[in-house]
């Protein structure tokens, strides 16, 4: 008994989060003091600040000592604020929704018009999603849709993992091929000097085979724990306390005018927000200011009195303290990497060397450094301004077109997106669902892995075709 007790004990615990992310922090200032510092000077254009090419230089040396490496961890906090509060708002106000029924009996109907087939309805959310995400909505709007994939998990007795899924990777799949993407797309495309949206029917072809391979991958999942919940990577508890079982549940099955009204409400304030996005460059703040408008009308309409909604808001508020802390504490990578002047060096070091490479090989490497780079900066359009001017007279030099270079920073930057914790959407979005990032990263660690061949694949054939025009 003594020796299968003293084995237990000894048995590998995969680290919290927050010592994974602390780690990657305290590796980056490490680097601080071996990686010499440097950087590019900025031009900016249209209000858009860009690297100028061929202007790197060294510059002082700033290590990071004991105290920047904990003030590091309050910066960060104090940078992703936005994201943060947003995430306590979101938390707040669907905790709001949720006490009226609303969503589970709005869900509990589309199950029953469907029969139960979850795998069709896992099936058209995410390719509804993907197809709104390829269009080029806004990318922080898919944290205020994670609740109807939760609701839509635990209404079909799957898992909050398959609930985050259904509705991020399936939006994931859109935005990483970007067919329509005025933003990242837009930038690229416009730093490379190309038409907008040219090299069109390539990425239709990438978006088709990302969903498809996503779809059946989460159905795959979904089989799994349907057949046997025991198998969720959720543990005992297929959902934690703010995505709880009883959470919203009513006795009355009926879908009624009052909760047809109040869901009515929040997809109008969420295509609201989608075209504030788009024609007056809405963002975070503008998404937390919605919801809680949204919540007001919904406390209206369902006659919530004013101490019951700061009440309820407070619970729903606090149960996602410990995913929107996950996000400042990621920030503090960034932080450290430019505070210590080396995150323009590791550009640097990295891309000049491609220049004497061969085409194919270049292109590959150049596919494989945007995986890594992203790691570092999340923002598609912060990568794009800091990558694209210093890709261009690369692919230029070594014969590949620029559409293949922009296509390189689209599959770089939206496929470590899914699975890195220092992306603050994802971060935030695990904390809405309820998803611990290590369990998160167990299910979707293999997806990510088919993702990065499917882009090696385009990539190769790009470079192989003269993917043009240019």
């Amino acid at each position: 008994m003594k020796k299968k007790e003293s084995s237990s004990k000894r048995r590998f615990v995969m680290p919290d989060a927050f010592i994974i992310i602390f780690s990657i922090v305290f590796l980056a200032a490490v680097a601080t003091y071996f990686i010499p510092a440097g950087t590019y000077e900025r031009e900016t254009f249209d209000n858009v600040t860009q690297v100028v090419p061929d202007s790197y230089s060294t510059v002082e040396a700033n290590p990071t000592n004991l105290l920047d490496l904990f003030r590091s961890v309050q910066l960060g906090l104090v940078e992703s604020a936005n994201i943060i509060f947003l995430i306590f708002t979101i938390g707040g106000i669907v905790a709001i929704i949720n006490s009226t029924g609303s969503i589970n009996t709005g869900i509990n109907a589309l199950i029953v018009k469907t029969k139960g087939r979850y795998m069709l309805l896992i099936m058209s959310v995410s390719a509804i999603f993907g197809i709104l995400a390829t269009m080029g909505v806004a990318a922080n709007a898919v944290i205020a849709f994670i609740p109807i994939g939760i609701a839509l998990a635990r209404s079909l007795n799957l898992d909050a993992i398959v609930g985050v899924a259904t509705v991020y990777l399936g939006y994931y799949a859109g935005m990483v091929a970007g067919v329509f993407d005025p933003t990242i797309l837009g930038l690229g495309q416009s730093i490379a000097e190309l038409p907008l949206f040219s090299g069109i029917t390539l990425r239709i072809v990438i978006f088709i085979t990302l969903l498809i391979i996503t779809i059946t991958y989460i159905n795959f999942y979904a089989k799994k724990v349907k057949n046997d919940p025991s198998k969720s990577l959720m543990g005992d508890r297929l959902f934690t306390d703010n995505n709880d079982e009883s959470a919203g549940q009513v006795k009355d099955a009926n879908f009624t005018r009052k909760q047809k009204l109040i869901v009515s409400t929040f997809f109008v304030f969420i295509i609201f927000f989608v075209y504030g996005a788009f024609n007056y460059g809405w963002s975070i703040n503008e998404l937390a200011a919605i919801f809680l408008i949204m919540g007001v009308v919904v406390a209206l309409i369902a006659r919530i009195t004013p101490n019951q909604f700061i009440s309820t808001f407070m619970d729903g508020a606090r149960s996602l303290v410990y995913g929107a802390l996950v996000v400042g504490v990621a920030r503090a990578v960034i932080v450290v990497l430019e505070q210590g002047n080396i995150l323009d060096t590791i550009v640097h070091g990295a891309l000049v060397p491609l220049e004497s490479t061969s085409l194919f090989v270049g292109g590959q490497l150049l596919f494989a450094f945007n995986l890594l780079f992203n790691l570092l900066v999340t923002s598609g359009t912060g990568q794009a301004a800091i990558i694209m001017p210093l890709m261009v007279p690369i692919v230029d030099l070594l014969g590949l077109t620029r559409q293949t270079g922009v296509l390189i920073l689209k599959l770089g930057d939206g496929f470590t997106n899914i699975i890195t914790p220092t992306s603050g959407v994802l971060m935030a979005v695990l904390a809405v669902g309820g998803v611990q990032w290590t369990k998160w990263a167990r299910f979707v660690l293999p997806l990510a892995l088919m993702w990065v061949a499917v882009g090696a694949i385009a990539v190769g054939f790009a470079t192989l075709t003269g993917y043009g025009p240019f």
